[in-house]
């Protein structure tokens, strides 16, 4: 049983109750549902204060020029929101490569590897069939592919920023 079971159950689905972990097709989904519970309150921590920097005479600027809510957010939030979006898109990628603690509580990877990020497929490697050199082969790669990623968001970005708008 869990939450989410329960829910259903009161809502009077109990047709839909089902292992969420234990099963192949729902597996991966429960995983990815908690840990974007997890880390939600954190960005949404950034956004907002980031929004708070925001100059409120920037709005009144746009109201009196005749800007309605929608281009506001697209011709002023947005762009001011852009480097938390770049800095909150480098540490989401950054993490989800790294991301091991959870989905090991959780499922260890399975059912049937549905689960299995490099993170625990090293893990198992490493501590679980003890080839420590092929163990940090995956880490390794784990690094190349997040640094290629964060240097391919910063340079798009940089790209962006010199083109004229």
């Amino acid at each position: 049983m869990g939450i989410i079971n329960q829910i259903l159950d009161f809502a009077g689905l109990s047709s839909w109750q089902q292992g969420w972990l234990g099963d192949t097709k729902t597996a991966f989904l429960a995983v990815t549902a908690t840990i974007c519970w997890q880390f939600t309150p954190f960005y949404m921590i950034l956004f907002r204060a980031a929004m708070t920097g925001i100059p409120e005479e920037i709005y009144e600027s746009a109201k009196i020029d005749g800007c309605n809510s929608w281009k506001q957010f697209w011709n002023i939030t947005l762009p001011l929101l852009k480097p938390t979006i770049i800095t909150s898109s480098v540490l989401s990628v950054i993490g989800s490569l790294k991301y091991f603690d959870l989905i090991f509580v959780m499922t260890e990877g399975g059912p049937d590897s549905s689960t299995e990020l490099m993170a625990t497929y090293m893990y198992k490697q490493a501590f679980a069939k003890f080839n420590m050199g092929y163990a940090s082969s995956i880490s390794f790669t784990m690094f190349v592919i997040a640094l290629i990623v964060a240097v391919c968001i910063l340079a798009a970005d940089k790209n962006r920023q010199k083109t004229p708008a």
